[in-house]
């Protein structure tokens, strides 16, 4: 069994010598020798290359959420909540150039339709993150009455459009700008207050 510290330090090397040169061209051989280890090392703990992308970009995609949760101010009122998890997690990639790099390299880790999910679960524990904060609002009357399914469905493929467009297809600050835009939208909506409907 390899221990928590070692294997974050595997899944960290692993990732930037898949960033750097993808999937295809980087060899367990070169994770390795990176490492210090030999190859046939890996096959003890990993059963394939693919095993181990697998495994080290659930890691990197966990770190990605953690990063979004823990950015949530846990006493502040629910429209500052929202929007600490929106932009934290668009954010995280302009920080993180190993992922970003591997997401370019392979945007099929975070597809913007859900039918080819290869990390289905970990992206619905985001999305679970995403409906517990817009329900928190609907319970303190601070957001509408609306429907919560579609409503977080809608947002998180919208958020999955923004990170490719921002990441991905490389439009970045203007992107960015227009990711506050429509944060800013959602969150304060598009009527003056005088013409705000009433909170049910």
């Amino acid at each position: 069994m390899i221990k928590k510290k070692d294997i974050t330090e595997i899944y960290d090397i692993a990732l930037k010598v898949f960033a750097e040169y993808g999937y295809k061209k980087a060899t367990l051989a070169d994770i390795a020798r990176e490492l210090k280890m030999t190859s046939s090392n890996f096959y003890r703990y990993f059963k394939s290359k693919q095993d181990l992308y697998e495994q080290a970009v659930s890691h990197a995609l966990l770190q990605w959420q953690a990063y979004s949760r823990d950015a949530i101010p846990p006493d502040a009122d629910t429209r500052t909540q929202f929007k600490a998890m929106c932009y934290n997690a668009v954010e995280y990639l302009s920080i993180n150039d190993t992922f970003r790099q591997l997401l370019i390299r392979d945007p099929e880790i975070f597809p913007i339709f859900p039918d080819n999910d290869p990390y289905e679960k970990i992206n619905n524990n985001s999305i679970e993150l995403v409906k517990s904060i817009l329900k928190k609002g609907i319970d303190s009357k601070k957001f509408r009455n609306i429907d919560l399914e579609d409503t977080t469905q809608l947002l998180w493929l919208i958020y999955k459009t923004f990170i490719m467009q921002i990441y991905v297809k490389n439009h970045g600050k203007a992107m960015q700008h227009n990711w506050e835009v429509f944060i800013d939208l959602i969150t304060y909506g598009l009527f003056s207050r005088n013409d705000e409907p009433p909170l049910i």
